[in-house]
């Protein structure tokens, strides 16, 4: 193994390190930090941001979906949007206004739909103050369009110089980019969502996120619901100002110096009120038949552990259908459903197992206080139900690394030293001119993930395969294509990914945003 004079892996160099040693190692860390972050919320490693208004009434506000992007042309070449980024007041809180980072001025963002095959190139003006990156997460998609953190897109004022106010150069643009997708993957619930280097938590906080759904004819062919009862649920948290303002513990709350959160915050933000499509605690009218609900997580630091109060009298709670990269090859029966940062689970709900004028509670059994529960569901009516949950979804092919696959080790860890309040992959933070891996297009490798405390990883690019968590197998949540994965405390996790198609600059990071901005990402440029 190479080693640079401090001591640590040279870039490119996969890490040989004993499993046991090394989780040796990580559960006395984790020891020493556990009262980081874990006094607020069961299963968390973030700190709670209490609100400093009342908060409202659970389960009273209407329940709505974000609207459908309609696009400006459709040709032979491919499909056309434009969305502009800007400030807006929406009301959130009942009888309050909050000012908002929207893409089209909205939170969340408009959804935007696709098929598989079709390339689409959307156009994100940015009328906001501050720089903009916009990352399509769980596309396939190449570099120049994968929004990499240091290709800003600068405001249409003016304001900052060419490269941006942090000087980290990057392919900038001026008020406006065209991200092209060419959608040549399964279909699958992906996000949009700022990817902005060092300010990634804090826009995201206020607002910059939003569906991005594809379908294809193997999801179309199947008897799954569809039209208003296929639902997507994006779920995230949030703490307010007395005025409604959105509360977060940026060093520089302009965004525009500084990055990064105060000391108490260093390990994740948790707010105090719960917000699905934008709707604090709401409720939804359904019918009594089956929904396909496409569950995002999409909390800053936040993880959700799912269950319905009460539980159906007969069958599965949820079945699972999908996951990050889309369908599974056949349906999980699951009592809860856990979900992290940035993972994605397309589930299955039978409200034909209650009776009609039944409250159903989606409940969050990690969390406490006013985050134990996520919205309530009213079953109001009879219906007839076509759809069906088939035995066989989809063809999910194998990945099997080879006896010479390559194997890196990547450890995602605290800094200690001149690093303190820094996040780390390999004791290094994150350099954008940096490339710590070369993968080669087309080659199947196996990536080691090891954690101190809990660090949602998410692959750019190509979706990957779980095969071993810690000594045993995939764990109840690791089925089917991953592009984010759970890493819990002091925990190892294997996993097989080819890289396809694109070459050039992606990244790998932790999906808490926190961790995200103070540092804890890496840079890897796959090859041909």
């Amino acid at each position: 193994m190479v080693v640079d004079p401090t001591g640590r892996p040279a870039a490119g160099e996969a890490v040989s390190l004993s499993r046991r040693s090394f989780l040796g190692g990580l559960a006395g860390t984790a020891v020493l930090m556990g009262a980081s972050g874990c006094g607020s919320s069961r299963g968390q490693t973030a700190e709670l941001l209490a609100s400093a208004t009342a908060l409202p009434t659970r389960f009273v506000t209407p329940f709505s979906v974000p609207p459908v992007k309609e696009p400006v042309r459709r040709s032979a070449a491919g499909t056309a949007y434009e969305i502009v980024q800007r400030p807006a007041r929406v009301e959130i809180l009942p009888g309050l206004t909050t000012e908002i980072m929207g893409y089209d001025g909205s939170f969340p963002g408009p959804t935007i739909r696709a098929r598989r095959g079709e390339r689409v190139t959307i156009t994100h003006r940015n009328t906001l103050p501050v720089p903009t990156v916009v990352h399509l997460h769980g596309g396939h998609t190449p570099a120049d369009s994968d929004g990499y953190p240091t290709d800003l897109v600068l405001p249409s004022s003016g304001r900052f110089p060419h490269g941006g106010p942090m000087g980290h150069g990057g392919a900038t643009s001026r008020g406006a980019r065209d991200y092209v997708y060419p959608h040549d993957q399964a279909a699958a619930t992906l996000w949009y969502h700022d990817h902005r280097m060092d300010f990634t938590g804090p826009q995201v906080w206020r607002g910059l996120a939003g569906f991005h759904l594809v379908t294809d004819e193997v999801e179309a062919a199947l008897p799954l619901p569809d039209g208003d009862r296929d639902v997507p649920l994006m779920i995230m948290d949030r703490a307010f100002d007395a005025d409604g303002a959105l509360r977060y513990p940026s060093l520089d709350p302009a965004l525009l110096g500084r990055p990064g959160v105060g000391p108490a915050y260093a390990s994740g933000v948790l707010g105090d009120v719960i917000l699905v499509n934008g709707r604090p605690w709401p409720v939804m009218e359904v019918d009594a038949v089956r929904y396909r609900f496409r569950i995002l997580n999409a909390s800053n630091a936040r993880r959700y552990r799912l269950e319905l109060d009460p539980p159906p009298t007969e069958g599965p709670a949820f079945t699972q259908i999908g996951s990050d990269g889309g369908l599974l090859a056949a349906p999980i029966e699951q009592t809860a459903i856990q979900v992290a940062a940035a993972e994605r689970f397309d589930v299955i709900v039978d409200f034909g197992c209650y009776p009609v004028g039944s409250e159903v509670t989606l409940l969050n059994t990690w969390g406490v206080g006013s985050a134990d529960a996520v919205m309530r569901f009213q079953v109001v009516r009879a219906a007839p139900d076509e759809s069906s949950v088939p035995a066989t979804l989809a063809v999910v092919a194998p990945l099997e690394p080879g006896p010479d696959a390559r194997v890196r080790d990547w450890r995602f860890v605290q800094g200690t030293g001149s690093r303190q309040g820094q996040w780390t992959i390999n004791g290094q933070v994150f350099d954008p001119l940096r490339m710590d891996a070369q993968p080669r297009l087309g080659e199947v490798e196996i990536w080691r993930f090891y954690a101190d405390l809990h660090h949602p990883v998410h692959v750019h690019l190509s979706p990957f395969q779980v095969l071993h968590r810690g000594t045993g197998g995939p764990g109840d949540y690791d089925h089917g294509w991953k592009d984010t994965v759970d890493l819990r405390p002091a925990e190892m996790v294997e996993v097989a990914v080819r890289f396809e198609d694109y070459a050039g600059a992606f990244m790998l990071h932790c999906h808490n945003l926190e961790h995200e901005d103070m540092m804890m990402m890496s840079a890897f440029e796959t090859t041909r």
